[in-house]
């Protein structure tokens, strides 16, 4: 199970530096801040934005009153030294020297390294900055369009030197405007984006790519059309990946993914896609919406990553606030697949600072839900062991509340777990028949993780009619089933 911690590279170590009183790089951060970072319970670290960001992407941003705009909402009091510029608006793939370069990030790796936790890149398979080598190195690498394009179409075409390149997009949005459009049609950008993982690949463990989907040969063809020539026999990202896994075997491949795609990028090499669907049913749906979700086949669902908010994504606390949040929190923790927490969530941040920032607004930490994520993390850690298995309660068929029960189980050889959520806001209760038949006979004890609280419970009933549950609203347990008096494991 991988469980990922996203870190906004930049603005972190500016409160580092703020925090101790000098300039703290990749290569100077103190091992006390790394601890913090490497919780129990969390196996990989994404370092968002290290690559160097485009003084040209800047220009364009701080001239587009639309991102100011979104930037001044986020940080009243901004400044433009506050602006950094896009980091998936990538001049190279080379770390910023303002985060202490390749030299430092080697030493951050170690640091990890040294607590057991992977490293984690970001990588922009769709677009480049428009002061990128390639822009006059290979121009072949990207989608090119003539005067005429320029003429009618300003917003979607950029000039750079003597010739014009379409602006990046994807097929739904207006292009964006700090960007070039690669061609992933393109031998040469085929074959250079393999070198450029190869070499990220000597750096970090693994990487999360960016708008994973839009380089596939049926979703580029239909943005570009005959603009980027004959789609080749093979797809873009069965060409890559098997090829960069020859020189990084056990190369993690995240990807961010949407349109009911990621079945898709999983059957063609990635390990691991958003799951963007149960995040928005956690936030908009019922229970029952949640649950229809999480009968798709196990395997797809360990292919999944399950997250609350990331740098996308408006803060879990401004969405979830309060008891739904934890309830949300414990149902993605507990899952099978990845989960992905976003620096900052433990602590109950409710601004999204848009990624060109360099500072955000200081927010008072909430010290009750960073108590409450303290315990989950390593509680999941033990849960997720062996088989999942999702219960489906039962109860009066009239108006009963069972139907508002999240539940599941999890059996490996030594040990057994069940977790329940309550995801609605009224009390709900209900019987859930657990799957073990040699519960029989026995009492067994029940013991809530989060909580400490114990309970023992007949274990013919256990399995007929089933344990019952009573869950005030946004509730839950995480329990740990064992017979009565050898333990909770």
């Amino acid at each position: 199970m991988n469980v990922l911690h996203e870190i906004n590279t930049l603005l972190w170590l500016r409160e580092l530096s703020e925090r101790y009183g000098r300039r703290v790089t990749l290569g100077e951060v103190p091992g006390e801040a790394w601890d913090e970072v490497a919780l129990p319970g969390i196996d990989t670290v994404w370092l968002m934005g290290v690559w160097e960001r485009s003084p040209a992407g800047l220009r364009i941003a701080l001239a587009d009153e639309g991102l100011m705009g979104s930037f001044r909402a986020a940080l009243p009091d901004l400044t433009e030294a506050d602006i950094a510029g896009s980091p998936y608006c990538v001049r190279d793939y080379v770390v910023d020297a303002s985060l202490g370069g390749p030299e430092g990030l080697a030493a951050a790796r170690a640091q990890l390294a040294a607590r057991g936790l992977r490293l984690i890149l970001d990588h922009v398979p769709n677009h480049v900055a428009p002061d990128h080598p390639w822009l006059t190195t290979h121009p072949d690498r990207l989608i090119q369009g003539t005067p005429d394009d320029l003429a009618h179409a300003p917003d979607a075409f950029t000039e750079t030197g003597e010739r014009i390149y379409a602006r990046g997009r994807d097929p739904f949005f207006p292009p964006w405007p700090d960007v070039v459009q690669l061609n992933a049609f393109s031998d040469g950008l085929r074959a250079a984006t393999v070198d450029t993982l190869v070499a990220i690949g000597e750096q970090a463990d693994g990487v999360r790519c960016d708008m994973a989907m839009l380089p596939m040969n049926d979703i580029f063809a239909k943005t570009w059309g005959d603009r980027a020539g004959p789609a080749p026999a093979e797809d873009f990202w069965p060409y890559v990946v098997p090829r960069v896994r020859e020189h990084h075997p056990g190369f993690l491949f995240v990807a961010e993914a949407y349109w009911d795609l990621e079945s898709s990028l999983q059957e063609q090499g990635f390990d691991h896609c958003y799951d963007k669907r149960l995040h928005d049913r956690l936030i908009h749906e019922d229970a029952r919406s949640v649950r229809t979700h999480l009968q798709a086949d196990p395997a797809y669902q360990r292919g999944l990553v399950r997250f609350l908010e990331n740098h996308d994504e408006p803060r879990a606390a401004a969405t979830l606030p309060a008891d739904r949040g934890r309830a949300a929190a414990v149902t993605v923790a507990t899952l099978p697949g990845a989960t992905l927490w976003h620096e900052g969530q433990f602590e109950g941040r409710r601004v999204r600072p848009p990624v060109f920032l360099s500072r955000r607004p200081q927010e008072p930490p909430d010290a009750a839900l960073r108590a409450f994520y303290r315990r989950l993390l390593p509680a999941a850690a033990a849960v997720r062991r062996g088989e999942w298995r999702q219960l489906t309660p039962t109860g009066w068929p009239a108006g009963g509340t069972h139907h508002a029960l999240l539940a599941w189980t999890w059996t490996d050889a030594d040990t057994r777990h069940l977790v329940v959520v309550n995801h609605s806001d009224r009390p709900a209760h209900g019987r859930l028949p657990l799957p073990w038949d040699d519960l029989r006979g026995r009492t067994h004890r029940l013991t809530d993780l989060l909580t400490d609280q114990v309970y023992d419970r007949d274990g013919d009933e256990l399995t007929v009619p089933g344990l019952f549950v009573a869950l005030d609203a946004w509730q839950h347990h995480v329990l740990a089933v064992s017979r009565a008096g050898r333990g909770t494991g």
